[in-house]
């Protein structure tokens, strides 16, 4: 008879949605908790690029519980402008910051810059 025979410790994991062994299982892994926009402060600042090109960058807000490729939609369609992700930065082509302040604002964020 071995020590832990029949107690909860000697069965395998199972998960809790499909009920299959922990090896088997074949359930998404579940997204971190979205954090609350009233609780980030997003930072814009203006920087001059390659052949004087302006860009609006929006930094300080962590990857993990955003989606920041859903704000850099919002952003982009309200300033009618293009954009990209680099690295947890958020960028809007052109000098953006009022038309950014006020939809990062409208969201909830607070604003820096």
């Amino acid at each position: 008879m071995r020590l832990f025979e029949g107690t909860e410790f000697d069965r395998p994991p199972r998960c809790e949605k499909c009920e299959e062994l922990e090896e088997d299982c074949v359930c998404p892994p579940e997204p971190p908790p979205m954090l609350d926009p009233s609780k980030q402060t997003a930072k814009i600042s203006k920087e001059k690029r390659k052949k004087g090109k302006m860009v609006t960058v929006i930094r300080g807000l962590p990857a993990e519980g955003n989606d920041l490729q859903g704000l850099l939609t919002k952003l982009k369609n309200s300033c009618g402008a293009g954009g990209t992700l680099k690295e947890d930065e958020l960028e809007i082509q052109g000098d953006q910051i009022s038309r950014v302040r006020e939809t990062l604002q409208k969201i909830g964020y607070k604003v820096k810059g």
